[in-house]
């Protein structure tokens, strides 16, 4: 038996031991028909350790997918479908979604069975609690480390935050996650869950003029997903009167 032997190629070659396992198991009408069938399951093998490991450093609560949501129960843009959503195609248009209701209504769920799903076609997720991240970010500032964490989040194709406004942030942390999110705009994409309405994002984020850039930049090239609430009013009221109260002061977005 050379199974010993087989195990040492495999590292020499940095291939998994699943080869060597595979070897005894595997038939082939012909030599380049047995190489293949090995070589393809070593491919399967990695792709699904990658999966693996992409959603396993997303930071997601729990794994979830679309079986058994709802979306009858929420209201999608007219350009959008849940086949379409389904599909990733806003990752690859780097557009931004903003899932707005209240508590309780799916946000969450909905939020990280999209990102499992990028996951699954090898496109890297981070997937935070607002405030955690917030936190880290004001954290990272003080002791030096930033960039380090900066460069970590630049890696992802899409960050998922979680739990927007649910509590003021941290004034030095909610700049930096400003300068974060105006950093990647139009670069990844970006699902923000909030049951806050837009005019009333400055009282957790404190100024103003940085409150209606952020706004403009989510939600340009944006698909906004209304959960069950008061969405006529978020979507008809709420946007055009923070805006038409910037306009007021002479202020504009950033």
């Amino acid at each position: 038996m050379l199974e010993n032997e087989i195990i040492a190629c495999c590292k020499r070659l940095k291939l998994s031991r699943n080869l060597a396992d595979m070897a005894q198991t595997t038939d082939g009408e012909s030599h380049q028909e047995y190489l293949y069938k090995l070589l393809s399951a070593e491919l399967a093998n990695r792709e699904k350790i990658r999966i693996s490991k992409l959603i396993n450093c997303a930071g997601f609560y729990s794994v979830k997918t679309f079986d058994g949501f709802r979306f009858d129960e929420i209201t999608l843009p007219l350009d959008l479908t849940p086949e379409s959503l389904k599909s990733l195609d806003f990752i690859k248009q780097k557009k931004n979604i903003i899932m707005y209701g209240r508590t309780g209504t799916g946000k969450t769920m909905l939020s990280i069975a999209l990102g499992v799903a990028a996951c699954q076609r090898g496109i890297p997720v981070k997937f935070y609690r607002t405030a955690a991240l917030v936190n880290q970010l004001s954290e990272a500032k003080k002791a030096g480390t930033l960039g380090m964490l900066l460069k970590k989040l630049y890696k992802a194709s899409v960050v998922i935050l979680d739990e927007f406004g649910y509590v003021p942030y941290d004034r030095t942390g909610a700049q930096l996650l400003f300068d974060f999110l105006s950093e990647i705009h139009e670069q990844k994409s970006v699902i923000l869950n909030t049951n806050l309405e837009f005019s009333r994002w400055v009282n957790v984020l404190y100024d103003e003029q940085m409150t209606a850039a952020l706004v403009g930049r989510l939600m340009h090239h944006c698909y906004l997903l209304l959960f069950p609430g008061e969405n006529n009013r978020l979507r008809e009221s709420s946007i055009n009167d923070f805006y038409r109260s910037i306009s007021s002061n002479g202020q504009g977005v950033g």
